[in-house]
């Protein structure tokens, strides 16, 4: 008998189907109820018990981390858009945070278990957090060598901010010129310099 380990098996066909569907359904019901919304709905609606939702997604922060995991292209996709069509570094970093922003307001109440998963590292959402984190002290960094942002800024903090700004959108207060207003006092708190005030915006952010 060999030994060597057998390859791990591939999920079977309607299990897979099973978690796409149930995906599928929580992306709907979080969009409608926000991140506290109820895990047996979301099982009730997909048509499956909670025990099946559980074996897939043991915690909320499990299930979340999956539709987020699911979003991650697109980010990726406008991270590299702002990488390729910024005329300086401060631009870039401007429009990475305001990318991430919009990532965060993707459900209503996010930016509280993205938050609390950075004090968390068994957390299912750490990981995210962790790798967002990264690619904005990239950002930051070139920035801050260009002179162009504060050198004691950090880029936890500024992914804090974002946090912050997202969480500010939905508030009761939040206006049509709150999220742009809230980006433009996180841009004072790390830059240097300001753009003139009848600067054009960033068509990437």
């Amino acid at each position: 008998m060999s030994a060597t380990t057998p390859p791990a098996r591939r999920p079977r066909a309607d299990a897979q189907r099973n978690r796409d569907h149930i995906l599928d359904v929580a992306e709907q019901h979080f969009g409608e109820h926000g991140v506290t919304g109820s895990l047996d709905a979301i099982a009730k609606r997909a048509g499956v018990g909670a025990g099946t939702l559980y074996r897939h997604f043991p915690t909320r922060e499990a299930l979340l981390a999956a539709l987020l995991a699911a979003r991650d292209d697109e980010l990726v996709a406008r991270r590299e858009a702002i990488r390729t069509g910024s005329t300086d570094a401060a631009e870039a970093l401007d429009g990475w945070l305001r990318a991430l922003t919009d990532w965060a307001s993707a459900f209503d109440g996010l930016p509280e278990p993205l938050r609390a998963a950075m004090s968390a590292e068994a957390s299912p959402l750490a990981l995210t957090c962790q790798g967002y984190i990264t690619t904005t002290d990239e950002f930051l960094a070139d920035a801050q060598r260009e002179g162009s942002a504060r050198a004691e800024v950090r880029g936890r903090d500024l992914f804090l901010a974002t946090l912050a700004t997202s969480w500010a959108r939905g508030a009761a207060m939040a206006d049509e010129s709150s999220p742009a207003s809230m980006a433009d006092l996180t841009r004072t708190g790390w830059a240097t310099t300001q753009p003139p005030c009848d600067a054009p915006r960033s068509v990437l952010g």
